[in-house]
């Protein structure tokens, strides 16, 4: 018994020094006057901007809700987070907070009152974020009309629901720290970096997490946890890597949804949709400037395997059946009145990547790119799922991954059959 007592003693104290070096990893950096946050046309103009450029609506209104008063569910490997109210009511809003409070949150992860935040909410990009722009945001958050909404607890696992756990992922994974510019790369690129790593938030879905939910190499692609979505690499070319585009076609990707090598869907449609769209061309310009300088990484090897004949035959007569007419016999897409309307196949890195289930989610589900003022009406794609079994949906989309120069790796109908039934949000 004694033994047993002192391991708990040394456990307590273990769990104890690590909140210590934990719970404060935090750095303040002082508004540089009050007029930074004050209430002016000019700072709810730029907080505006700025809270679009960050996509904040999307986690912090719950569909059907009213903007940013929270309640939207985020689901995890590890539970549900639910987003928090930050219009300024006084009760159940940020109304009672500080800039201070508010740049803790958005630089520390952590709330008025100390509690730790849980990341996500993306303060590890966050953090990156000026104290200048995080208090335009705070003017721009303080000038909605206010919510009466409390926040919905967390439904969280145990132990992760513990704030001492959530202090020791700290330990291991956060550190806080404003965007540091490289001169030597100039403005436009420094413009972009800011925007893709910190406001952007991009690598909390293009990078791979580890076990404990901490992000990976940066931006080298990763599973969206939950959502079954496959987040492309942004710096590889078979991938979504973007070093062979021209910048003009990554601009008006990022504020259209669709250009003349690709269309986005899925989540990054939502993206595109709620936030992009909105940044000026040369806030846009400069994140082409940033993702088109990102290492390559290397190309896979072709298949060992090449794909069975009796797979591809059929494929052919499902694609030529279903899909022709708007992908083209080609696969070089089609565009109507000079604009593109479907996108090509040929080539497409985002049907050729190792995991398929991007692929074989568009054909089950369907889908369509965001209607936004550059692409009013976009051109969309009927789900497939009521009409295709899941050796025909296999067939077809092994064809257009290894047609027109493309290669990769054959699809199975149990791969199929595993996203058949999975929710698309």
């Amino acid at each position: 018994m004694k033994r047993v007592l002192i391991a708990l003693g040394l456990l307590v104290i273990v769990a104890a020094a690590i909140g210590a070096a934990a719970w404060p990893r935090a750095e303040f950096i002082p508004a540089s006057s009050p007029a930074a946050w004050a209430a002016t046309p000019d700072n709810i103009a730029r907080g505006a901007y700025l809270a679009r450029a960050g996509d904040c609506m999307a986690c912090h209104t719950a569909r059907g809700g009213l903007p940013y008063a929270g309640g939207r569910g985020l689901a995890t490997p590890f539970g549900t987070v639910y987003a928090p109210n930050i219009t300024p009511d006084a009760q159940t809003g940020i109304g009672a907070w500080t800039a201070d409070d508010f740049w803790h949150a958005l630089h520390n992860g952590i709330a008025r009152g100390g509690r730790l935040l849980y990341p996500a909410f993306p303060y590890p990009n966050m953090t990156k974020t000026t104290r200048a722009d995080a208090d335009a945001l705070y003017a721009y958050l303080r000038s909605l009309a206010p919510v009466r909404q409390p926040n919905q607890p967390h439904a969280l696992r145990f132990p992760y629901d513990r704030q001492i756990v959530l202090a020791g992922w700290r330990l291991l994974y956060f550190k806080p720290g404003v965007y540091a510019p490289q001169p030597a790369r100039g403005a436009d690129w420094n413009r972009g970096a800011y925007l893709v790593e910190g406001l952007g938030h991009c690598a909390a879905c293009h990078s791979p997490r580890n076990g404990l939910g901490a992000t990976g190499a940066r931006l080298s692609g990763g599973q969206i946890p939950t959502s079954g979505w496959y987040a492309p690499a942004l710096d590889a070319d078979h991938e979504a890597g973007l070093g062979t585009w021209e910048r003009a076609h990554i601009v008006q990707l990022l504020r259209t949804g669709v250009a003349p090598r690709g269309a986005v869907f899925g989540p990054m449609a939502e993206v595109v949709g709620q936030s992009l769209q909105y940044l000026t061309d040369a806030d846009a310009g400069a994140m082409a400037t940033y993702l088109t300088s990102l290492p390559g990484a290397a190309a896979p090897r072709p298949p060992a395997v090449p794909p069975a004949d009796a797979v591809m035959k059929a494929g052919k007569q499902l694609y030529e059946h279903h899909c022709a007419d708007c992908h083209g016999a080609d696969g070089r897409g089609t565009r109507i009145a000079g604009q593109s309307a479907y996108p090509p196949l040929a080539g497409n890195g985002a049907l050729t990547m190792a995991d398929p289930v991007n692929a074989i989610r568009i054909v089950l589900n369907g889908g369509f790119p965001p209607a936004t003022a550059g692409n009013p009406r976009p051109f969309g794609m009927p789900p497939y799922s009521p009409h295709l079994d899941n050796a025909e949906v296999a067939a077809v989309v092994t064809y257009v991954r290894n047609s027109w120069g493309n290669t990769a790796p054959s699809v199975t109908p149990p791969e199929v059959d595993r996203w058949r039934a999975v929710p698309l949000d």
